[in-house]
Formats: structure tokens, sequence, C-alpha cells
């Protein structure tokens, strides 16, 4: 059976470019290489598809030829005075340029899912700057690993592996044996508590706290991995070292880091429920590194604080980097949400949240972003592409997005899509479509096409194309 080899995986920001999928009769049959996640979109993405346009008609969502939805979709677009074009993380950098193009020409404002995620990283890093490298570079070289306010073991299953503390790198080794050894002895404490238990009848084991002292693996000269965060995950089971942060807390452990690395003393026991002797070594284990990195997440980017946690982070790094070499990298979720960044930059000069309505790219996050805008009750008409914002966005924002005309981009049946009016099934990137992403490390990396698509599906650049044609073709009539 012919097999695809280098396949980029379409699926989180790791974006894994080792697949090897194998294909017989134009259906993958088997998938190597890749994470359960991974493996169950290249093995189940065709499952519960519409493969025909769909279009609202007397309430109800009825089969339409491709022409009749296009039609349609053009028409919601010039009727409306003030149109969200919304998505654009899953989906290819090609079809974003066209959506970009298609918002100036409808005078729109179009916005990606940065606006509910890492928005404020970005926002960050404008102000401030940051220390930055590429993936490659922290698997050969990166001996101090810290995951922040993020969950990899769950949210991007193969970082750990490919990039940083299980991954072989020409300076720094795996410490997967060392892993699977610890692991051992943890589940022969597990076997025999449950012995004891058994035979006494009673638990006569306390449940353990988490230990607040460094353990010895932290003071060695090869590569660590600390997780902070507020609840402890399968990440910080795997890490050398569990930072419990009290939530909310996260703006007060950074500055108190900056404090510690500068040499000035804290004049309180503990900060964010850290004790300060704890902060201390820790800062010494970050100093005392060769390379360090900081991978934050959602976790940062979304509590208390929320740009300002991410400007303390970057001031961190850039005080840290006096004295050793420590970079900083947001873990991003959507597998080309930084290409959505990167193309806004280049056609527009902004990231996201930007506004044609005058004419020219305006960029005011908190004024022009979707969210604001829905909440405010703005919009009357919305382009959805390759994105649920019906499952996600708040609920007022949910609702005033529903209640005007809506078109809908997508090869998945969703809720947002199941409340559209106009329905595009659209074909798989990556999968039936090639195109280009960026990686979280802002590496671009090109998605193949691996089966032939069902035969009414247009990939998402196709719709887009000639949904702006007739944008055009009709605003020349009206003219």
């Amino acid at each position: 059976m012919p097999v695809v080899s280098q396949v980029t995986c379409p699926v989180c920001g790791s974006f894994c470019d080792d697949i090897e999928v194998i294909v017989k009769n134009n259906v993958i049959t088997d998938v190597r290489n890749a994470c359960a996640i991974g493996a169950a979109k290249f093995l189940d993405y065709a499952n519960h598809r519409s493969v025909k346009p769909l279009v609202r008609k007397n309430g109800e969502l009825v089969e339409a030829s491709l022409d009749e939805a296009i039609r349609k979709s053009a028409e919601i677009l010039i009727d409306a005075t003030y149109p969200i074009l919304y998505g654009w993380s899953s989906t290819s950098c090609e079809a974003i340029r066209v959506g970009l193009e298609l918002a100036e020409e409808v005078g729109g404002v179009i916005d990606n899912t940065s606006t509910i995620c890492h928005g404020p990283s970005i926002l960050s890093i404008q102000d401030v700057g940051i220390s930055s490298c590429t993936l490659g570079q922290l698997r050969h070289r990166a001996d101090l690993i810290v995951y922040w306010g993020c969950n990899p073991w769950s949210s991007h299953p193969r970082h750990v592996e490919r990039y940083t503390t299980f991954s072989n790198g020409r300076f720094q080794k795996s410490t997967w044996r060392a892993y699977v050894s610890r692991l051992g002895g943890i589940l022969s404490k597990k076997r025999l508590r449950r012995a004891v238990n058994l035979v006494l009848r009673r638990d006569v084991f306390a449940t353990p706290e988490i230990s607040r002292e460094l353990p010895y693996t932290m003071f060695k000269k090869k590569r660590k991995m600390v997780v902070v965060d507020v609840r402890k995950t399968h990440s910080a089971d795997v890490a050398d070292y569990f930072l419990q942060v009290e939530p909310n807390k996260d703006y007060e452990l950074l500055q108190a880091f900056r404090m510690l690395i500068a040499d000035e003393e804290l004049d309180v026991d503990r900060v964010a429920g850290v004790p300060v002797e704890t902060l201390d070594e820790i800062a010494d284990v970050m100093i005392g590194c060769k390379l360090g990195v900081i991978f934050f997440g959602l976790g940062l980017t979304m509590t208390e604080g929320k740009l300002r946690n991410i400007d303390a982070a970057i001031s961190l790094v850039r005080d840290l980097n006096r004295r050793t070499k420590f970079l900083i990298m947001p873990m991003r979720g959507h597998f080309n949400v930084a290409g959505a960044n990167v193309v806004f930059t280049w056609q527009t000069g902004y990231p996201f949240a930007v506004d044609f309505s005058q004419g020219y790219p305006q960029y005011n996050p908190g004024e022009t972003s979707v969210i604001d805008i829905l909440c405010r009750d703005e919009t009357d008409a919305a382009l959805v592409v390759a994105s649920d914002p019906v499952a996600h966005f708040p609920k007022k924002a949910a609702q005033n997005l529903v209640k005007n005309p809506l078109i809908v981009i997508d090869p998945q049946t969703t809720p947002t899509s199941l409340m559209a009016d106009v329905v595009f099934p659209s074909t798989f990137v990556g999968i039936e479509t090639e195109g280009t992403a960026y990686r979280m490390d802002h590496v671009p990396l090109p998605l193949k096409k691996i089966v032939e698509p069902p035969s009414n599906c247009l990939s998402d650049v196709e719709i887009l194309q000639r949904i702006l044609h007739e944008v055009r073709r009709l605003g020349s009539k009206r003219k």
C-alpha cells in the first residue's frame, strides 16, 4: 500500500512534520508517528461531514447549488454595513490572504482566534519585544524547560517528545529513561499502598502533600523540566519539579523571580503561596542553566493580569539574559494561528482585529476585536471560516452572532454551521488540500494533499475567491 511520508499534522501548533500516512483506494487506513489527536483526525476526518452547500429557506437548511450559495453569500456581505470575518486559524495561509482581500472589499472587520487565546501575548510582544528562536534550536541546546500555565501533555502531545525534555538533541540528551524509572517507582508505591489497604481494610497512607523541596535532579547537570500551574496536571507528573501557584497570582510570582534574580530581598515569607526559599532555589537553577526557555499558555494569558502577565514574563527573560541565556515562546493552539498572525501582518501591518470600515486598516484590540463588536451588537452579518465561535464565544456574543445573516465555510458540521444561513462544506486542509502554515515558532511548513476530496467540495481558497469575484461583480452592477 502506498505510504505518504513527511506529512505535516494539521491539528496543533507543534505542527509535527514526520507523519506517515498509509492510503488505500483513496482512503487513509493507518497513520504512523502521530499522537492520538492527530491519528484520530487523519482516520476519522470524513465521518459526519456534509458534502453539499446548504442555504436556509423558511427556517431550515436545505441543499443548494454552489452558484446559489455563492450568490447568496455575496448578497449578504454587500448588503451589510459592518460585517465581520472570523476564524482563519485552521486553514491555509493562501486562504487567509484571500480572506483579507474580501474583508477590504466589503469594508468589514477581520479577526482570528488570537483574540480569544494569545491576543494578550501579541500586545505584550508589541510593547516589550521577545527573545525567541526555533524549536529545533531548543531541541539541541535547551537544558532548562519551563512550562508555565499550559499542559502540553494533553494539548500538544508530542511537544515534549519532539522538542524538549524527551527529545535527543545534539548537545542535550533525552530524559525519557529517567522518567520511566521514576514512573516504575511510583507505580510500585501505588501497588504497595493498594495491597496494604486491602489487608488492613483502611487507608493507612495519608494523602501526599506536594513537596516544596527541590529534588536532586534539579541540581544535576542535565536537561530539567519545571511546570508552573495552579493545579497538578499530567505534564507536572513528567516534570522534575512542579511549582503550584495560587490562582491569578502569576504576576506576583514573576515579579518575585525578577527581584530574586536581581539579588534583591523579599520582605515576605511566601509569594503566590510559594515559600520564598523555594523561589530562591528555582531562581538559582534558572541562572545556572546554559540555555533556558519558558513556554507559556492560556493559564498566563487569560488569567487576571492578562497582557501584564506576559509583560512580566518577557521582562523576567530579559533579566535572566543578563546572567545566562534564556528564551520565551507562546504555546499556540490551532495549527496555523501563528500563520494567521503572520499573513494579517504582511497584508495590513496588524496581527489581528483589523477594521476596514474606513477604507484602510485600523487596529484597536478591545474596540475592533470581534467579541467586543458582537457584545456591543454593532455588526449586521458574519462570515466564519474554519472555526466554531458559537461553541466558544461568550453567550451574549454568540447570540448576537447568530441573529444576523451568517455564512460558514467549514469541512465539519459544528454548532456554528447548524445556526448559519449559508454553509459551504470545504475540503480538509492538510488532508484533501495542500497549502502553507506556520508552526508556533513561526517556521513555515507545507501542508500535503493526501487523498482526493469529494467532487462537490472546493477548498477554502476556491470558495473565498468565488465569493470575492461575485462581490465585485454585484458591486459593480449596483454602482
